[in-house]
């Protein structure tokens, strides 16, 4: 439907500033009625650079540009965009190379979840979680640190009739364990994905098939960035743009950002579209793996509510 527009007068769209963190990144887009599709790709994200900085700015997941940015040779993925093909290709191939990574060579992890959503239209407080994942069967444990310290949450994939275990914190730990449905109310008040979703295998499996869905579409522009840094790793990231909001499009601005050594996606943030001609785009939600420690031997005992002494004391 958007693949090819008609021609005629050009009108002038802006794309706001937006910015993670420390870091300073702006993108500015002219809105053309072309007779040909809209594919823009680059390799780097010097031109989306301003002073402009939102006022979801996240200190904890700042993404800054090292001196190697805009040397290609440093990428360990190749998101070389061949021609005549959709400039998602080539981050769908990554997705999926990552897919095969984690299956093959994950089994668990622990790690300190930074997650920061907005649901309901309103962008909540920024939450840290430290969590256990085992691969298969799938499986989660989660210690809030803050907000809702003390409160413990568990899921493992195909048991306790799909259902997570939950122990809250404060005076609501006399209720002891209940057993919520994942999807259920009780369980998805004040977060924005529910518990199955949780993890870096989920988030890049969504991603692949937001994007992939988004190919139909030529009205994108897709930048990378073998520079950035999140939390003093290096990463490599994949910046998607959708200039003008459209029912198909689910963000304006959406930025995965690739682990250069592990090979792994430790952040992630997606952004709305601005209010206002002028004004940042509001932050939709952001995940981040800090403290990432792969393959401790966890078994299934470790993610047992009854029979592990660590949890849910």
């Amino acid at each position: 439907m958007f693949c090819h527009l008609a021609r005629g007068s050009r009108s002038v769209l802006r794309i706001a500033a937006i910015l993670v963190g420390l870091s300073v990144l702006s993108i500015a887009v002219a809105d053309e009625k072309l007779s040909e599709p809209i594919y823009r790709v680059a390799n780097e994200t010097s031109a989306f650079q301003s002073t402009t900085t939102p006022q979801s700015a996240t200190p904890s997941t700042t993404a800054r540009t090292s001196a190697t940015a805009t040397d290609p040779t440093t990428s360990v993925f190749d998101l070389t965009q061949k021609p005549g093909e959709h400039p998602l290709a080539p981050v769908l191939r990554t997705l999926k190379a990552t897919e095969i990574e984690i299956d093959k060579n994950v089994h668990d992890y622990c790690c300190t979840l930074v997650k920061h959503e907005r649901v309901d239209g309103e962008l909540g407080e920024k939450q840290f979680i430290f969590m256990k994942v085992l691969s298969n069967p799938f499986s989660v444990y989660m210690s809030f640190l803050k907000p809702y310290a003390g409160r413990e949450v568990l899921y493992v994939n195909g048991q306790n009739n799909g259902k997570m275990v939950v122990l809250e914190a404060g005076f609501k730990r006399m209720l002891g364990k209940m057993n919520l449905d994942p999807n259920g109310s009780l369980a998805m008040s004040g977060q924005k994905h529910p518990i199955t979703d949780v993890g870096m295998r989920n988030l890049t499996a969504k991603l692949e098939k937001m994007w992939s869905a988004e190919t139909k579409f030529a009205e994108c522009d897709v930048t990378t960035n073998v520079g950035t840094k999140i939390n003093d790793r290096s990463t490599t990231m994949i910046q998607v743009v959708h200039p003008i909001p459209r029912q198909d499009f689910r963000f304006h601005v959406a930025r995965l950002f690739l682990d250069n050594e592990l090979k792994l996606p430790i952040h992630f943030d997606a952004y709305l579209w601005p209010e206002q001609d002028g004004s940042p785009p509001p932050l939709d939600e952001s995940y981040t793996y800090t403290n990432l420690k792969l393959n401790n031997g966890y078994t299934a005992r470790e993610f047992d509510a009854n029979n592990n002494p660590n949890i849910f004391k």
